[in-house]
């Protein structure tokens, strides 16, 4: 968070934060009365030495089991903090201490232009991988399952579980949580270089509530 770092010194400085992230759940039963088993892959990053993990709320909703790996090759079963599906933020534990946490950094300052990395876990199985591009919008307006984010909006790389995991400036800070990816135009044909990552400083607040509480306590409801 000091000084300007080539990509490979920011991956050898974040990677051991990063962690790959696998559940299970069950999504109805068969024909036969069976519970319908399910998987599923993302990322996530280490908040706090103590076990503390941020990651997407999708990534972890409704998961009866959470195994977290991280890049040593470490396994912890992990447990559901809370979240929020509005901002598609989620709070994990693992029981360990020691653990490598991640430097924040100010997603105010971000600019068009600037470079920014991407590490995780792309496809379920191209475990701790990184991508680079440049910050391509800031605010992006963007509709999520017809919930509206500001979002960074970024060239680098982004596929089906990377979701949830860091997004890296050029000083190693983690400015994004990277969230969604735009997969086709209203045309239907494909489209590259549109990535998207919550911005850290609109949530940190909330993942800090949530790691208190269990959820975000200040939001407003009818009652």
């Amino acid at each position: 968070g000091k000084t300007e770092m080539t990509d490979a010194e920011v991956y050898a400085a974040n990677v051991n934060s990063v962690v790959s992230i696998n559940v299970t759940g069950t999504s109805g039963y068969n024909f036969f009365g069976q519970p319908v088993q399910t998987a599923s892959a993302g990322s996530g990053f280490v908040l706090t030495t103590d076990g503390y993990i941020v990651t997407n709320y999708h990534v972890v909703e409704n998961a009866e089991t959470v195994k977290v790996t991280m890049y040593n090759g470490d396994e912890y079963d992990a447990r559901y903090v809370g979240g929020d599906e509005d901002y598609d933020i989620a709070v994990i534990k693992v029981e360990a201490s020691d653990l490598q946490a991640v430097t924040l950094g100010d997603s105010e300052r971000l600019n068009v232009g600037d470079h920014v990395l991407a590490i995780g876990n792309p496809l379920g199985e191209l475990t701790f991988s990184m991508s680079g591009g440049m910050v391509s919008s800031v605010n992006r307006a963007i509709n999520v399952d017809g919930t509206p984010f500001n979002m960074i909006q970024t060239d680098a790389s982004i596929n089906h579980g990377n979701s949830g995991g860091p997004l890296f400036n050029s000083f190693g800070e983690v400015v994004g949580i990277v969230s969604a990816k735009l997969e086709s135009t209203s045309s239907g044909s494909s489209v590259e270089g549109l990535g998207f990552a919550i911005p850290i400083n609109d949530v940190i607040s909330m993942i800090q509530d949530i790691m208190t509480n269990g959820y975000v306590t200040n939001k407003a409801y009818l009652g």
